[in-house]
């Protein structure tokens, strides 16, 4: 029987991709639109990486639901403005590949925009599949990564990389060491609540944890 691909499962925004402008600014677009004060974008952050839905609730729970609408419309016009890739994050991902490691994304997003998302930055070609978050509970819990696991069909994960607390639990739900990077959503400190077993700064000493697998 053929082994299980040895899977490194990333999160996707605040991790791969600095997006976070975009999606704020399409999250203040919906109250503005609708007459209402806006969030500083200080307020926003730190909610980034939760269903939006919860999102909005947080500020005007009465109009979380149409919020939801504009900031899907809003966003899936504007979700490129100015997102871009990490610095060394599609090189690393090639480097993953080479050494035989197949690469899962596990977002928040929904899987339809997730795609088109990291299509529309070029980095298909970098992951060998981008599972979204449709329907079923979102991070902490681990189903998301169970998800993208089995879109590959026999996987084995190894390590969950993100940049929120939510994803450094999840991955531990799962089974999965964790990597917490602070260039994302949650600084040192607050990552450092959930005890991931790498608190970096950068994806670089992934690759120590990730030698070249033997070929079959």
């Amino acid at each position: 029987m053929t082994p299980p691909h040895k899977t490194i499962v990333f999160d996707l925004d605040g991790t791969l991709v600095d997006s976070l402008p975009d999606i704020i600014a399409s999250f203040q677009y919906g109250f503005v639109s609708m007459g209402l004060p806006a969030p500083t974008d200080e307020e926003v952050r730190p909610l980034i990486g939760h269903p939006l839905e919860a999102m909005y609730a947080h500020f005007v729970p009465a109009h979380a639901a149409s919020l939801c609408v504009i900031y899907r419309e809003h966003y899936a016009r504007n979700f490129v403005n100015r997102s871009r890739p990490y610095p060394g994050v599609v090189e690393l991902l090639r480097t993953l590949r080479e050494r035989g490691y197949k690469l899962a994304i596990a977002t928040t997003k929904r899987t339809d925009m997730a795609r088109r998302f990291v299509e529309a930055l070029g980095m298909m070609p970098a992951v060998d599949y981008v599972q979204g978050t449709d329907g079923f509970p979102h991070k902490p819990a681990p189903d998301v990564i169970h998800r993208a696991l089995g879109g590959l069909g026999r996987a084995e994960g190894l390590w969950m990389v993100g940049d929120t607390t939510h994803d450094i639990q999840a991955g531990r739900a799962a089974g999965l060491r964790t990597y917490a990077v602070t260039w994302g959503n949650h600084d040192a400190e607050l990552l450092a609540t959930a005890t991931p077993d790498e608190l970096q700064p950068d994806l670089g000493r992934l690759l120590e944890h990730l030698p070249p697998l033997p070929r079959s």
